[in-house]
């Protein structure tokens, strides 16, 4: 199943929802990071939250930047999206190791630990908008439930899996966004409430190869469920050698020509897909006598 998102509408516009299949993304990060089971577990939560947040944005340029920033053994994880469903990101320390929780579940609260969570909106203005709220658990969906409650004021119910194969690639990956508008009536919000008292767990549903369709559906199909949209999402990196370039010329003249007179070529890795960029001493002389 190709990658995608699906946007719809339920209860006559009192609700908005989003859905998405993300499993080929997150193996694709798997695969370039070398992440363990639970650092793929979390990245690929933050992932799948990303490309449809990203989506929520209405600017062909507009960016989103989520950043976790946690005292568990991960560190942090950092991920990108735009409106066109492309997201890309990378956990800090992608080998972490940690037995299961006590539900006998990848401990992705345990790698993240206590901290803080970062939504950064460049909506091309001056200033980006940036909203932080402290982590509630660290299992990323109840944070950004919690981040969409306090920073947003608008309640939400988020949902995020992934599931592994004993292979340790990915299986299963996706989740939703409910949201209730603020002209949300008492029996919308009841309705919903009960759906979603009802599912055991994301992942469950994604086992049972469950559509985004279908998982709204099972939810929102009592309320009048309108699907309204739907895109496709992928991983990709828009880094080259020219950008890279330009973070290499912010550094500073005294800095380049001190790896000049080293006489050594300079690797520079992307954080984001793991591609390297070598520099001969020639090149780094040349960048030194463009940015004069």
């Amino acid at each position: 199943m190709t990658d995608y998102i699906i946007r719809a509408s339920a209860a006559d516009n009192q609700i908005r929802a989003f859905a998405a299949t993300t499993r080929d993304l997150v193996e694709y990060a798997r695969g370039i990071h070398e992440t363990s089971p639970v650092a793929t577990a979390a990245l690929g939560r933050l992932l799948t939250a990303g490309a449809m947040m990203g989506s929520m944005m209405k600017g062909d340029k507009d960016i989103l930047t989520l950043q976790i920033k946690g005292n568990g053994p991960i560190g942090g994880i950092t991920v990108t999206a735009d409106t066109k469903g492309t997201v890309k990101g990378y956990a800090y320390h992608p080998e972490v190791l940690l037995p299961a929780n006590e539900k006998g579940k990848l401990d992705v609260g345990g790698a993240v630990g206590e901290g803080i969570l970062s939504v950064i909106k460049d909506l091309g203005l001056k200033e980006p908008y940036v909203g932080q709220t402290h982590l509630v658990s660290g299992e990323i969906a109840e944070d950004l439930t919690y981040y969409f409650a306090t920073s947003e004021q608008v309640p939400s119910v988020v949902a995020l899996g992934v599931l592994m194969n004993k292979d340790n690639t990915v299986r299963r990956a996706g989740g939703f966004i409910i949201q209730l508008m603020p002209f949300a009536e008492e029996w919308v919000i009841d309705v919903l409430e009960k759906k979603v008292g009802e599912i055991t767990s994301i992942t469950s549903l994604l086992d049972q190869e469950m559509s985004p369709e279908a998982i709204l559906e099972n939810i929102l199909g009592d309320a009048g469920l309108e699907i309204t949209d739907k895109q496709l999402a992928s991983f990709e990196c828009n880094c080259t050698k020219e950008r890279v370039e330009k973070a290499i010329v912010s550094i500073g003249q005294k800095d380049i020509q001190e790896m000049i007179d080293d006489n050594e070529p300079i690797e520079v890795n992307c954080h984001f897909c793991n591609k390297h960029y070598n520099f001969s001493v020639d090149e780094l002389k040349e960048i030194i006598k463009r940015s004069r």
